[in-house]
């Protein structure tokens, strides 16, 4: 599993961490069963505190993506096939809200946004 931690980004470290492994959970690089690292391993590898990994495990089974056993580790939940749709809706939508402002500043109209977008789909 790779995750990388920026220390000039605004987000909190733990956030990208929950972000990353959410990501990866929604595009199915991580399946239910899979176990994730040791929070300690993981902290280790990051080279940062255990307990900013606690916290993004924590912030990840309570969002339930993860559960944890305690004497066993982490691993990803079962998820509910139409929560998972929707989190994946989600997403595409926070990104779609951003190229529609940005494309607003722009001066874009909508039937060219809609014409790159058509384009963009279509492409392999």
């Amino acid at each position: 599993m790779r995750i990388i931690v920026s220390n000039s980004s605004s987000e909190p470290i733990y956030e990208q961490i929950a972000s990353q492994i959410k990501g990866m959970i929604i595009k199915g690089e991580l399946e239910e069963g899979d176990a994730l690292p040791s929070i300690r391993g993981l902290a280790k590898d990051l080279q940062i505190s255990v307990i900013t990994t606690k916290r993004a495990y924590e912030e990840l089974e309570k969002e339930g993506f993860i559960e944890t056993m305690q004497g066993k580790g982490s691993f990803v939940a079962m998820q509910n096939k139409e929560l998972m749709k929707e989190k994946k809706l989600k997403v595409i939508e926070e990104k779609l809200t951003e190229v529609v402002a940005e494309s607003r500043l722009l001066g874009l109209e909508y039937k060219e946004v809609k014409e790159m977008l058509k384009i963009l789909f279509e492409e392999e």
